[in-house]
């Protein structure tokens, strides 16, 4: 094998340990971090780590610098998840649609002197239902919602319905309205912004799947004109 060949391999294997892609498809560099009053604690299932190639949790966590990302299925003991719970200057609340969960759309949320902190389940629909089902200390905190006419720009992904979102586009929607009760103060050019990651992500995919049709049509040809 050349030298030059044996590099490329090299760089697709490694891997960026910022964002957990490929150093060949790194997204760090389109990452414009949000500085936030609320603090956003992205509760990762394991097998949404394992999707290197389309997984936005990462890239939720990277552009938010009041952040914490964990991986696990059943909360109920985790030691850092807990404190933020337990600690009487925060208020806490996990995302997730319910009949008695607050709108964000229509209720500001009054925190008083006390920290926002919204826990994000970032899983598929099925699993973020056992994830909260298993974590008894996520069942206990007040459930927040909003509702939505975005269309999630995911093209490489089916979602499981129109109205479903990623968790960077959920994420993106949840500080707009945040921002409208004056809860934060973010210019609007960092909105703009903050989906650059998720958006190169969908185009190098959508490269890839173009690149992979193009060799698997050269290859039948050829094999024809064999």
């Amino acid at each position: 094998m050349g030298a030059s060949r044996r590099n490329t391999v090299e760089e697709v294997r490694a891997k960026c340990y910022r964002c957990y892609r490929p150093v060949s498809s790194c997204m760090c560099p389109h990452v414009r971090p949000i500085e936030t009053r609320t603090k956003f604690v992205i509760l990762m299932h394991p097998k949404e780590f394992k999707k290197i190639k389309n997984g936005t949790g990462h890239l939720t966590h990277l552009s938010l610098p009041n952040s914490e990302l964990y991986i696990d299925i059943d909360f109920t003991h985790h030691k850092a998840v807990n404190a933020l719970i337990e600690d009487a200057n925060n208020l806490c609340f996990v995302l997730y649609p319910g009949d008695e969960s607050h709108d964000l759309n229509r209720e500001r949320i009054d925190a008083g002197s006390r920290q926002i902190v919204i826990f994000i389940i970032d899983s598929t629909w099925v699993c973020s239902v056992k994830m909260l089902r298993l974590s008894r200390n996520l069942q206990a905190l007040p459930k927040l919602s909003f509702t939505h006419s975005r269309r999630s720009a995911f093209q490489i992904k089916e979602q499981p319905a129109a109205y479903c979102l990623s968790t960077i586009e959920s994420t993106l929607t949840v500080l707009e309205l945040l921002n409208e009760h004056k809860t934060e103060s973010i210019d609007q050019e960092a909105f703009e912004r903050f989906l650059d990651p998720f958006k190169a992500m969908i185009q190098y995919q959508i490269g890839c799947i173009a690149d992979s049709r193009s060799s698997h049509i050269n290859a039948v040809r050829f094999k024809k004109r064999g």
